[in-house]
């Protein structure tokens, strides 16, 4: 165990950093956005207490271009939580030199149009941090900070762990990135957007901490059962109430290191006892990954 994640930077021509690693702490809910306005605007609010106000300096708009997330842009993003009947938000930190801070949400409405017509279609929200705050404030910290998340939010799935952070859809990353999503299988590929409309109530994982809700906890038989079938020292389970569930690998979260036999046991281990409920991209492509390594990748923990 490593308490200092690799460091990982895909550098832009002019110095910008396109991609590197931090964590991501995100959630699947199988809600409406109407449902999720004011436990949306909670969560957001408790990461702004964790990360401080200034985390965050830019938000995109409807045309998705960046703008300044000023006071007005706040006023806008709060109505947008409260009134839109589909919101969706991508906010990040004012840096010109990479993207250390950031929070994406994509909700669903119920219109009849992009609503629940897709059966796997569900509401998710990531909020992401620099690996530098894992370092500054320890993992009870980050840990700490998920679990509030997670009692405001009503997910059905959702998971806490390093990963890759950045502009990982644009043109080439992919190829910049993959010796590393190898190496270092701890390391999540997030795609939030594409996840969203396919994942239904399947999981992603696992991750460092591992959010169980229903069904799935209730078709393993509960925390209980879950508990029985995990054996490595510095798992644990904890109960979130009577149908949700947390599974905790060890007190930090790990990369691996693929390169120096480190192939993260806990992680395989919690991969078996979840394979009938893992999500797998039903066409075989995602962002950040070249077509050809995604079933690879899906199947790191497995083979």
């Amino acid at each position: 165990m490593s308490e200092h994640p690799p460091r990982i930077r895909v550098l832009a021509e002019n110095g910008y950093v396109l991609v590197r690693e931090g964590l991501s702490i995100t959630f699947y809910m199988r809600h409406a956005h109407v449902e999720l306005a004011q436990s949306l605007e909670h969560a957001l609010k408790t990461y702004l207490r964790a990360v401080g106000p200034g985390a965050l300096g830019l938000y995109a708009d409807r045309d998705g271009e960046w703008q300044a997330l000023d006071a007005s842009g706040w006023e806008l993003i709060w109505s947008q939580l409260r009134e839109d009947p589909q919101a969706s938000l991508d906010l990040q930190d004012g840096s010109k030199l990479e993207c250390r801070y950031r929070v994406e949400y994509r909700g669903r409405s119920v219109d009849g149009h992009s609503a629940f017509d897709n059966a796997s279609a569900v509401s998710a929200v990531s909020f992401g941090l620099p690996s530098e705050f894992l370092e500054e404030h320890g993992p009870s910290r980050v840990r700490e900070l998920a679990l509030e998340l997670a009692a405001a939010l009503p997910f059905c799935s959702g998971h806490t762990g390093l990963s890759f952070l950045g502009e990982l859809d644009m043109a080439g990353v992919d190829r910049r990135i993959a010796s590393s999503c190898f190496r270092y299988p701890g390391l999540d590929i997030p795609d939030l957007s594409g996840r969203s409309w396919k994942i239904g109530t399947r999981v992603i994982g696992p991750q460092w901490l591992t959010f169980l809700g229903q069904p799935v906890l209730g078709e393993l038989g509960g925390s209980a059962t879950l508990r029985s079938r995990l054996h490595s020292p510095n798992t644990t389970v904890q109960e979130l109430g009577e149908d949700r569930a947390v599974v905790t690998l060890g007190p930090w979260p790990e990369a691996g290191d693929t390169e120096h036999g480190d192939t993260l046991p806990a992680y395989r281990e919690l991969a078996q006892v979840l394979e009938p409920w893992l999500f797998h991209e039903p066409h075989g492509s995602m962002a950040g990954l070249p077509r050809q390594d995604v079933p690879r990748w899906e199947r790191r923990f497995l083979d």
